[in-house]
């Protein structure tokens, strides 16, 4: 006798197939087999008590506050809880109901679609990147003086290009270029300076390899440039919020774009108020937002990625956090990207300077793995790699 974990459909269908059930069977029970537990905030006490009589008629149940049976209270949080066959049916019975119901249908059927998700593509302007079969290491090379972890030794375009070829060599599948440093209190750069950083290695780089090159900016003048000169994915910290004419610029350009969470700027991200009263569902939410804005600027779907901006106006619990409950970023339906490497949130458990960091690096891109990102942004490529490779083999056993 043993307690089996289930992580998935599939996962489902291969124990009933084992055990000799009927192939009707297994597409009966196979949803019956999966628990899923769903939070809707701030909901009307009319629209809660729907949903918790709903789920309790189909076997199911939803947690309300206390005061929303005798409306009491404006309004309450909903955590419905069943098996996915029984959130199907919800869906069902809410699907054609007033009061929005028909919209918290919608939104439901597609954070099951999504977290259902196995593969994904990432097109740029010269490929379709296939992400799912294996993990993406996305390798970082800081052009600047002033970075946490490597700032100053890459700022000779030769040796930065050396660099990134090495990175290749060690397994890199992208290249990301950055001319200013994100660290917490670093003071933004002119784009003029950030342009003669990145420009002449791109240029280079691109004549050397078929690697896709990312370019790390905030600015839609350095994007533009930046994938004029041959990159063909922007990674941008601010999620589109920095420079408006950044959707515009990656649209044209039909490249991908990462975009990120963080509060405030790089400047004073550190120096805020880091309280979260929803840490997981402040972040799912400004990357809806922004996600929405892109797709409603023009840009194509499968061009997102996400980044829950691991050190980005958060406390070290909080990437932490972030990282044991990455799996919730699902829900969107875009890819995940994470960058825990090297960073101080790994020093407050195991000291060090950054190039110290490595094993704690290694711990933290493990569970990232495990918990759904499919790109991870790591200095040390060659060890990355191999942590990478053997989780992967874990994910897929």
């Amino acid at each position: 006798m043993k307690i089996i974990k289930i992580n998935n459909l599939e996962e489902a269908v291969a124990i009933f197939q084992k055990i000799g059930v009927d192939p009707y069977g297994i597409e009966a029970m196979a949803p019956k087999a999966l628990n899923v537990n769903i939070l809707l905030k701030d909901k009307s006490c009319k629209v809660a008590n729907i949903i918790k009589q709903e789920m309790l008629s189909i076997g199911g149940d939803a947690a309300v506050a206390r005061g929303s049976v005798a409306c009491s209270i404006d309004s309450t949080d909903v955590l419905i809880m069943g098996t996915l066959k029984q959130i199907s049916a919800l869906i069902k019975k809410i699907e054609k109901q007033p009061f929005g119901l028909n919209l918290i249908a919608d939104d439901i059927s597609a954070i099951l679609k999504n977290t259902g998700h196995i593969q994904y593509i990432l097109k740029t302007s010269k490929r379709e990147i296939i992400l799912g079969n294996k993990t993406i290491v996305m390798g970082i090379l800081n052009v600047t003086p002033d970075s946490f972890s490597d700032g100053g030794f890459f700022l000779d375009t030769k040796t930065a290009v050396d660099r990134a070829l090495q990175m290749i060599d060690e397994g890199a599948d992208i290249i990301d270029i950055g001319g200013e440093s994100s660290r917490p209190g670093a003071k933004s750069v002119d784009p003029k300076t950030e342009l003669t950083r990145v420009i002449p290695i791109i240029e280079k780089l691109v004549k050397k390899t078929k690697t896709p090159i990312s370019i790390d900016t905030t600015k839609a003048k350095v994007a533009r440039l930046a994938l004029a000169a041959g990159a063909e994915i922007v990674n941008d910290i601010s999620a589109l919020n920095c420079d408006k004419k950044m959707a515009g610029i990656a649209r044209d350009a039909g490249a991908a774009i990462i975009l990120m969470h963080m509060r405030g700027n790089p400047k004073s991200m550190q120096k805020n108020n880091l309280v979260y009263d929803d840490l997981m569902g402040e972040i799912t939410s400004f990357l809806k937002t922004s996600s929405e804005k892109a797709i409603g600027a023009g840009i194509d779907k499968n061009c997102l990625a996400i980044d829950p901006g691991i050190g980005f106006g958060k406390t070290a619990e909080d990437n932490y956090k972030i990282i044991k409950n990455l799996a919730e970023l699902k829900g969107l339906g875009f890819p995940i990207m994470i960058g825990p490497s090297r960073k101080s949130f790994i020093g407050k458990v195991i000291g060090g300077e950054p190039h110290e960091r490595i094993e704690g690096t290694a711990a933290a891109v493990t569970a990232a793995i495990i918990n759904g990102a499919q790109i991870v942004r790591v200095h040390d490529v060659a060890a990355m790699k191999k942590v990478c490779a053997v989780t992967d083999a874990i994910v897929s056993a």
